[in-house]
C-alpha cells in the first residue's frame, strides 16, 4: 500500500505547478526524456494497451517543424521551448497486445472494430499523456500541453510512415520561465461538478 505523498510533492505535482508559456535556458537531453518516459509506461492503460506513440523535439529542426503545424502564438513557444513532445496514438495498437497483455487473447477484442480501436487508443494515449505530464513535473521539468494546432499537419510531418498514428495533443518542456505565466485560472469547488451517490 502507497504511502501519501507529502506536501511539497503534491504542490510540484498539482497545487503550484503551472503550464508555461516560455522557459528558461537550459537543455533537455536524450537522457531526461529516457527518464521521463521510464515512469510513462509504468501509468496504467486498459489491459496494458500503450497505445501512446511518441516524438521528443530536441532539435531546432524539429521544433521548427513542429511550430509550422501549430496555430495562435503557440508555433512561437514550439521554437523557445528547450524541448517539445508530440503525444500520438496508434490505431493498431491490438497487434502488440500478445506481448503486452499475454493473458489471453486481447488483440481479438479489438480485430474488425476500428471505432472502438479508436475509442481505447484516444482515452489511453489521453492517460499517457497525463502521466508524461505527471513524470515530468516530478523530475523537476515544466510543461506547456496545446491543442492549438492543425493535426492534418502534424501527422504528415511526424507520422507519414505511420498512417494508423493520430496526434492526440502536443506540449513543450524545460525549465520554466515564471514571468511567462497567467495569474491561475479559477477551480470549480467539489460541489459544481461533483456528486457522490
Amino acid at each position: 500500500m502507497g504511502k501519501p505523498l507529502d506536501d511539497a510533492a503534491l504542490d510540484t505535482l498539482f497545487r503550484t505547478a503551472r503550464t508555461y508559456n516560455g522557459y528558461l535556458p537550459g537543455e533537455v537531453t536524450p537522457a531526461d526524456i529516457e527518464a521521463i518516459y521510464a515512469l510513462v509506461k509504468m501509468g496504467p492503460t486498459s489491459a496494458n494497451q500503450h497505445p501512446g506513440r511518441f516524438v521528443w523535439c530536441l532539435s531546432q529542426e524539429a521544433k521548427d517543424k513542429l511550430a509550422e503545424c501549430a496555430t495562435g502564438t503557440n508555433p512561437d513557444k514550439i521554437r523557445k521551448a528547450p524541448a517539445a513532445v508530440v503525444i500520438g496514438m496508434d490505431l493498431n495498437f491490438h497487434e502488440e497486445l500478445p506481448w503486452l497483455f499475454p493473458h489471453t487473447d486481447a488483440k481479438s477484442w479489438f480485430e474488425g472494430d476500428p471505432e472502438k480501436r479508436r475509442e481505447h487508443a484516444f482515452r489511453n494515449s489521453s492517460l499517457q499523456g497525463a502521466y508524461f505530464l505527471m513524470a515530468a513535473r516530478a523530475l523537476g521539468w515544466d510543461t506547456g500541453p496545446m491543442s492549438g494546432f492543425d493535426p492534418a499537419k502534424v501527422e504528415a510531418a511526424f507520422f507519414a510512415d505511420q498512417p494508423n498514428v493520430r496526434v492526440n495533443f502536443i506540449s513543450t518542456f524545460g525549465k520554466g520561465d515564471p514571468a511567462s505565466i497567467f495569474d491561475r485560472s479559477p477551480r470549480p469547488d467539489f460541489g459544481k461538478f461533483n456528486r457522490i451517490d
